[in-house]
């Protein structure tokens, strides 16, 4: 996590903070208060999404692992809505959660023990921006997580579900994780914005463990990087899309194969051993059937 150690600006006001503390009204932290070194913050919420690479495996479920990316859905019954998408990381291999309370950047410790299910967060630091009161406020969720000392994991459809409990096995707090695993692989390109396409070569390789794009336009070689986003279900991204400059034969799909990768948002997985790559608004932009073919 070197990287998020690094992303912080100079003036960005820090403090750090028990659990429930950072409510509008509460915020009395004295400013000249020293911050360890552990305790600094990244200056957005896109240096704290990683690419896809930190997946959520069945087996690790199944063993009561907590790590990755988390989008907090409710809050003691509530749809998590703030100021922007609350959510949280955990690194295990830091024993830190890194996140956003709805307005305010996070960050702190943790420790879990699989064998009796208890979870419990350290002191969190936090950022100090003014926060509004609509939705789930930041005080609510600092709050919650202060009360945490269980929790249950479990995989409905696609995706994984955190559950944090309180001392009285009460649940304060309900994560999502999504679920990539089925875009493991090869993929034929069988359409493009419903436009069939009959290109023998034209294939996608991704690997969700690594993060990775790589494929063939049916001439030139591309590569990419996978990335997820907390803010929507299946939301996904593929970025720093690099090609070969073969000059190609007539005909080809290879801008419309670019234009439709970058476009899309969203995937959704579909019988058949078939996927779907949608954009924004919700249309096809790919339609891709396994293959074993490398």
């Amino acid at each position: 996590m070197k990287l998020l150690k690094e992303c912080v600006m100079p003036m960005l006001a820090i403090a750090i903070l028990p659990l429930g503390a950072c409510s509008v009204a509460n915020k009395k932290t004295d400013k000249n208060q020293e911050v360890k070194k552990e305790a600094v913050l990244p200056t957005d919420r896109e240096k704290i999404v990683q690419p896809v690479s930190a997946v959520y495996t069945s087996a690790e479920l199944a063993n009561g692992v907590v790590k990755g990316d988390w989008a907090i859905e409710k809050v003691n019954g509530k749809d998590a809505v703030g100021e922007k998408s609350p959510f949280l990381k955990f690194v295990p291999e830091e024993k830190r959660v890194y996140g956003n309370n709805g307005c305010n950047i996070i960050n702190g410790s943790y420790q879990y023990n699989p064998a009796d299910s208890t979870l419990t967060f350290g002191t969190m630091a936090s950022t100090m921006m003014a926060c509004g009161m609509e939705g789930i406020t930041d005080y609510e969720i600092n709050q919650a997580l202060g009360e945490v000392r269980y929790y249950t994991c479990n995989l409905s459809g696609d995706d994984f579900y955190l559950t944090l409990y309180d001392s009285e096995r009460k649940p304060v707090m309900e994560l999502m994780h999504q679920n990539f695993q089925f875009l493991n692989g090869t993929w034929a390109v069988k359409e493009i914005s419903g436009q069939p396409v009959d290109v023998p070569d034209m294939k996608l390789v991704i690997d969700v463990d690594e993060g990775k794009l790589h494929g063939n336009t049916g001439c030139n070689i591309i590569n990419g990087t996978l990335e997820t986003d907390m803010d929507a279900a299946n939301s996904i991204s593929f970025q720093g899309i690099a090609m070969t400059r073969m000059a190609c034969p007539d005909p080809n799909y290879e801008t419309q194969l670019i234009v439709a990768i970058e476009e899309a948002t969203k995937a959704k997985q579909l019988q058949g051993n078939k996927a779907a790559l949608l954009n924004s608004d919700n249309k096809t932009v790919l339609l891709l059937e396994r293959t074993s073919d490398k």
